[in-house]
């Protein structure tokens, strides 16, 4: 999940090149992941193996069955992935308030784009493949 928040927020700072990359749409990336066979087509074998993956993990002990206490269990899992990032919300919000009153400008919005100076490596104000690909490697790397 820290992986997906992290490159959801990367691509969040970067929605302009998203036209220019289709894929990076989140349809052709479900594809990806599920068409294990290739042939750009998720067949109904493929999305029962992913169903059978996704039974796998809401069935904790293994008993063949999910129970009340597993889904509690995801419930509670959910909620603090979902606290967590309302805390990160906040934070990148008081971050974006760069004049301290308490409400974020169109202009401060606009301005506050650290994914993009970090991605920028050579400070040209452009981000090149290489840099949108380096970044993309050391946010995977942070969240393994």
């Amino acid at each position: 999940m820290k992986r997906s928040l992290l490159i959801a927020a990367l691509l969040i700072g970067l929605a302009p090149l998203c036209a220019a990359q289709a894929q990076d749409m989140p349809g052709q990336r479900i594809l990806q992941r599920i068409d294990t066979n290739g042939d750009d087509a998720i067949s109904k074998d493929e999305m029962t193996a992913v169903r059978e993956r996704r039974f796998r993990r809401l069935d904790r002990n293994g008993d063949g069955v999910i129970d009340e206490k597993e889904i509690e269990s995801a419930r509670d899992a959910i909620m603090d992935r979902a606290d967590a990032a309302q805390a990160r919300l906040g934070s990148r919000w008081r971050r974006m308030d760069a004049n301290g009153d308490g409400k974020v400008s169109e202009q401060e919005f606009a301005s506050s784009m650290p994914l993009f100076d970090l991605a920028d490596r050579d400070g040209d104000g452009k981000l090149s493949g290489d840099e949108i690909a380096s970044v993309r490697k050391l946010i995977a790397d942070h969240a393994n």
